[in-house]
């Protein structure tokens, strides 16, 4: 099932950026985050993010699935 963007937005909701993967994770996983939004997040190839577009960016192939 691919990824909506609005279930991503809607998990990083509050989070401060600079922020790392794992600091996504954790927020998603706080505002109760569908799996796939999590393993996304997992997955995602960038350590660090400077804000939500480097996330979308980051999670841009399970969008897409």
């Amino acid at each position: 099932m691919a990824l909506d963007v609005t279930e991503v937005q809607k998990a990083l909701k509050g989070v401060d950026y600079p922020a790392s993967r794992e600091d996504l994770v954790e927020h998603a996983r706080g505002n109760h985050a569908p799996d796939e939004v999590i393993s996304a997040l997992e997955n995602a190839d960038q350590e660090e993010f400077e804000g939500p577009s480097g996330v979308m960016a980051a999670v841009q192939e399970d969008l897409n699935r």
